[in-house]
């Protein structure tokens, strides 16, 4: 099968191009930055794997929790791309939780396999969201309602281990007594989720690319904007 995945949703961009079994990624400044470097490093993956937009099955991404502008950008691209792809005729998306992601990218890094995820939503607060592994089903049963709030609200459950990006900024004052291991969304970790989340009926159409926000924001910005623009060109559809 073949992939593209990319995560927006954290200051770290990650993307990655699986071609059968070979995995080509790509990691570089995330945040604003985003929104202008996504889509030239996408065509360089690309190119590198010896795939383009008219071979690719499906586009994997990362819908958040996360940056309001990463997600809206992952969202517009990920929209843009799959409406674009096999010379107009589409292909669809897989929207994949970022705490998700977090949770896997710990049990491959770390053999993390009880976890809580948690990434920092700035505003001294954080998402977190509880994520177990289920090895006889290959997957991770995860918390329907993902948490936000104070560092401090954030229960541990014994035995667990907490991962994601939030330990740096808020130390002692995230889960102090737990054990804690560093994890990103990373495009990678999107690819390893996919064929189970496939194979669950996760895919959607081009027109479903949608963010999960736990805070609310309406209006695209202006890069956001920009960054759907620029992803129907990369992928144009026929005349």
């Amino acid at each position: 099968m073949n992939l593209l995945a990319f995560d927006t949703s954290t200051d770290t961009l990650s993307i990655a191009v699986q071609h059968g079994d070979m995995v080509h990624q790509h990691t570089g400044p995330g945040g604003a930055l985003a929104s202008a470097t996504l889509i030239p490093a996408i065509n360089r993956l690309l190119a590198e794997a010896g795939l383009s937009f008219a071979t690719l099955d499906t586009i994997v991404f990362g819908r958040g929790p996360g940056s309001f502008t990463g997600l809206r950008t992952a969202c517009a691209v990920a929209q843009g791309l799959a409406f674009g792809a096999r010379g107009g005729a589409g292909v669809p998306v897989l929207p994949v939780d970022t705490l998700l992601a977090v949770a896997e990218e710990a049990r491959h890094q770390h053999g993390s396999t009880q976890v809580v995820a948690v990434l920092d939503a700035r505003m001294d607060e954080v998402y977190s969201a509880r994520c177990a592994w289920l090895p006889a089903e290959n997957r991770w049963l995860a918390d329907a309602d993902f948490g936000l709030g104070a560092p401090e609200t954030v229960q541990v459950p014994a035995g667990w281990s907490v991962a994601g990006n939030a330990h740096t900024p808020y130390g002692e004052r995230l889960a102090p007594l737990a054990a804690h291991v560093q994890a990103l969304p990373t495009a990678t970790a999107l690819l390893r989720l996919a064929p189970g989340l496939l194979a669950a009926g996760g895919a959607v159409p081009a027109s479903d690319a949608l963010p999960r926000y736990i805070r609310d924001k309406v209006a695209k910005t202006t890069a956001e904007r920009d960054a759907l623009r620029a992803a129907q060109a990369a992928a144009p559809t026929k005349p």
